[in-house]
């Protein structure tokens, strides 16, 4: 594509598909509106003429939410526009350990308790049939705004507005639960108010459609390009404090601050079980209460991430002891996780392990999971096909919660194992990373082309952070920081060099050492430090390189010389002859490492690790030959498959003469005619 764009970006259009001009154009443009009328949505009309009723007569209104981001901000949107409307509006999200997610009956009856005859869920009712009667019995009505899967039996409600309804023609269907009050919140305000509107509320929008992860197209993409622009002058001063002390104030901010910095925040009061805190930081009108609470929030926040990573060394030490067949779909249960943060931790494995996860806290014999999706792969449908073993369950095709009898739970891991097996292909997962772009002109990776990167904002689910590669870049330095928990690296690749930084990762689990070459994958990003601003890397994967340096190709290309009997200078035949030590190293690392089940590997790391144990000269360019010597007399076998060399020691105790190799004699043919 030659239409001027910067490097960096036209490389991630064009292996995105993009490859005209005008194609780009409309790849980078930002919707600025929403496009679809929120009467087109089922039910919205009877939302909107209960809810104006209800304000007509002065009820008091419930509004119901979530204990997610989502949720959370979806619950702040609807109870600051009914309170601007001069409604009483009693906010209610529900305690994540004593209520649990979503309706439930005693809740219903403690707001009928409090004079509630209205409750308006946001992100949450779906499901509610039950609780829907329930509520009718004692005279509460109930509109139900939700975004997650339905089921076959709607709830009786005076108003069910949910995009994923089976008869609903609003023709996206990808809003997040925040998304959908608001569209209830600009139907409320009727013609001439909903640019105000959006204008007031698109930043709460924005934060809980990136918290949720929700598809980045259509409405989404306005939301959260509106949302994130108009995030420094919004008029929530909460946001603004809780903005100073996670250090983004006066900042632009984009879509990967926000669910990386802002989100988690907001969401650690939910999972430590105190979802009001954050909600009541977002409504504040008080400064000093604000910052208060903003401080609190984040100090919630930093012993989330102390919970979490406990929790998720435990679960790597319990997915190693279970079956090859049960690593398809990975089900832990145990009752010391902290029920609040076990989604976090199944989304981490779900990454790391290229399948979905389940993971389950237990108390008094029953289990409240959280799973997470990998690959696209439909949870809800997962979970329908096991309900017959479940309590109950709820959510999207990517994330989802349920309920189950600890005793089911072998049952269940056996089941959706199989169900993962049949609905995905019967190859065991890997972990694998989809690259965007290999950057071959390392020097043009500049500040200015790392901020132009911003113009394919906003990322999310249909439009991911591009990721970028290096290919055998030298690794000059790996050193821990933080603790030892993060690894911080320089590479060299050409003439330029780049500082890097790979969280939750040690040197010992990198795999690699310095002065080796390797294959890298990372986003790019700017660091801002005491003034300076570099290109950094935030690795995402380190590997030893799988193509050769200039160097090993031409030591290879010497070594296929001489398989192929062309003609060879004594010099190149003097390089070529292994010692008798250096015969004697490789064979015994040979057993060793085959007794270890180490022997296969990616070809050029697999020769890279046996050459670094061998001592004396050209180790690389002997060790690659006394491979083939070795196979050729017939001790060792020698499979490939794709760029993975497996090794298989056939000598069986036998003795072989390896002088007689015809690839030894005719070194030592060269050799002689020239007198060496």
């Amino acid at each position: 594509m030659d239409a001027g764009y910067p490097y960096l970006v036209s490389s991630v259009l064009v292996s995105r598909g993009v490859e005209s001009a005008e194609a780009a154009a409309v790849a980078l443009e930002r919707e600025r509106e929403l496009t679809h009328s929120p009467f087109l949505m089922r039910d919205m009309d009877k939302a909107v003429a209960r809810v104006q009723d209800a304000l007509a007569r002065g009820e008091k209104i419930a509004v119901f939410g979530d204990y997610d981001v989502d949720g959370i901000t979806a619950t702040c949107l609807l109870t600051d526009y009914l309170r601007s409307r001069g409604a009483e509006v009693v906010m209610h999200i529900p305690g994540r350990f004593d209520e649990g997610y979503g309706l439930s009956c005693d809740a219903i009856r403690a707001l009928a308790a409090q004079g509630v005859s209205l409750i308006i869920t946001v992100d949450c009712g779906i499901t509610g049939v039950e609780e829907t009667d329930f509520a009718a019995s004692l005279g509460v009505d109930m509109v139900i705004t939700d975004h997650h899967e339905c089921k076959e039996t709607l709830p009786a409600a005076v108003a069910v507005v949910d995009p994923h309804r089976p008869d609903c023609p609003y023709p996206f269907k990808h809003l997040a639960g925040v998304g959908v009050a608001l569209k209830l919140v600009l139907a409320l305000g009727g013609n001439g108010r909903e640019d105000a509107l959006f204008a007031r509320y698109c930043t709460l929008a924005a934060i809980g459609t990136i918290a949720d992860v929700m598809r980045m197209e259509d409405e989404n993409r306005a939301i959260v390009s509106m949302g994130l622009d108009a995030i420094g002058h919004s008029d929530f001063i909460g946001l603004h404090a809780l903005l100073r002390e996670a250090g983004l104030a006066d900042k632009p901010l984009s879509s990967i601050q926000v669910g990386f910095v802002l989100a988690p925040r907001i969401n650690a009061a939910g999972r430590m079980g105190r979802a009001s805190l954050a909600a009541e930081l977002l409504l504040t009108d008080d400064e000093a209460e604000a910052a208060r609470k903003a401080r609190e929030l984040c100090e919630l926040n930093r012993e989330r991430q102390s919970v979490e990573q406990e929790i998720y060394a435990k679960a790597i030490e319990q997915l190693e002891t279970l079956p090859p067949e049960e690593k398809y779909a990975l089900v832990l249960a145990s009752e010391d996780w902290h029920q609040g943060v076990v989604g976090i931790v199944a989304s981490r494995l779900s990454e790391k392990y290229s399948c979905p996860s389940f993971m389950i806290h237990l108390a008094d014999g029953v289990g409240k999971g959280s799973c997470r999706s990998y690959g696209g792969f439909n949870l809800f449908g997962a979970l329908e096909a096991c309900s017959d073993l479940l309590l109950g369950f709820g959510g999207h095709e990517l994330a989802a919660g349920f309920t189950i009898e600890e005793a089911n739970i072998p049952a269940f891991r056996k089941k959706m194992n199989r169900y993962v097996r049949e609905h995905t292909g019967r190859t065991p997962p890997v972990s694998s990373l989809t690259i965007d772009a290999e950057l071959t002109r390392p020097a043009l990776v500049t500040l200015d082309e790392v901020e132009r990167l911003g113009e394919l904002e906003p990322y999310g689910a249909g439009n991911d952070r591009p990721v970028f590669c290096f290919r055998g870049a030298l690794l000059e330095s790996a050193q821990s920081v933080g603790q030892n928990r993060h690894l911080k690296v320089r590479l060299q690749k050409g003439h330029a060099t780049f500082e890097g930084i790979f969280f939750s990762v040690t040197a010992d689990d990198a795999g690699v050492a310095a002065g080796s070459r390797v294959d890298a994958a990372f986003y790019l990003q700017i660091n801002e430090f005491r003034g300076s601003r570099t290109v950094q890397l935030q690795l995402l994967d380190l590997r030893p390189a799988r193509s050769p340096s200039a160097h090993e190709a031409e030591l290879l290309a010497l070594r296929d010389a001489l398989l192929e009997q062309q003609a060879l200078s004594p010099r190149d035949a003097s390089r070529l002859m292994p010692s008798r030590e250096q015969f004697v190293r490789v064979w015994r690392i040979l057993e060793r490492d085959a007794a270890l089940g180490v022997l296969s590997a990616p070809e050029l790391p697999l020769l890279r690790r046996i050459a670094a144990e061998v001592t004396g000269a050209e180790s690389f360019l002997r060790t690659a030959l006394c491979l083939d010597i070795f196979a050729e007399r017939g001790l060792l076998a020698i499979e490939r498959s794709g760029d993975t060399l497996t090794l298989r020691l056939t000598s069986d105790g036998k003795k072989v003469a390896l002088e007689e190799c015809p690839y030894l004699q005719q070194l030592r043919d060269i050799l002689t005619k020239s007198g060496k």
